[in-house]
């Protein structure tokens, strides 16, 4: 018998849930679309959707439950909840920040935030930028968060571990 996750994030979006969902779930390993419920003739004019849309797509990323859901224009994504993509190299960082931000806001955004063509805030980081910033040498740790911040899209892990260190970036 599968366990229920007890807590699944669900994402309004107008009318791209399905489109969104599976996008996502291109970029993700170990991430598949499973249940998909469709507006019907009882449903399509709460929402004025047409009938056969999408109403709610359940799908999966890296093994974590998502419900993305088309329930019109009336709400927005913003800064104020973002997904953490913790990537353990620059290969790893370029990956999901060329994918995500494909086709999204071109605006800079600092520290390794970007936001997708859907409007969902990321925020893709190093594994060890937590333990730089909040390393206990304080020198280190304001060596890091100086550089982090004068990075004003993509992290560079390598930029920013010679800042650590004390080295010139």
């Amino acid at each position: 018998m599968n366990k229920i996750q007890k807590i699944t994030t669900n994402l309004w979006f107008d009318t791209q849930a399905e489109e969104a969902a599976a996008f996502y779930v291109s970029i993700f390993n170990h991430s598949s679309i499973g249940r998909i419920t469709r507006y019907g003739k009882e449903r399509h004019d709460v929402r004025r959707m047409s009938e056969g849309t999408a109403m709610t797509v359940e799908f999966q990323l890296e093994g974590r439950k998502f419900v993305a859901l088309n329930g019109g224009p009336q709400f927005k994504f913003t800064e104020a909840i973002s997904f953490i993509v913790h990537c353990e190299s620059q290969e790893e960082i370029d990956y999901y920040w060329e994918n995500l931000s494909e086709g999204g806001d071109e605006k800079a955004q600092a520290c390794g935030w970007l936001k997708d063509k859907y409007g969902v805030s990321w925020q893709i980081i190093p594994d060890e930028l937590t333990s730089m910033i909040s390393n206990p040498n304080p020198e280190k740790s304001e060596r890091a968060m100086k550089a982090l911040l004068q990075m004003k899209k993509k992290i560079d892990l390598h930029v920013l571990k010679q800042a650590f260190e004390g080295s010139d970036y």
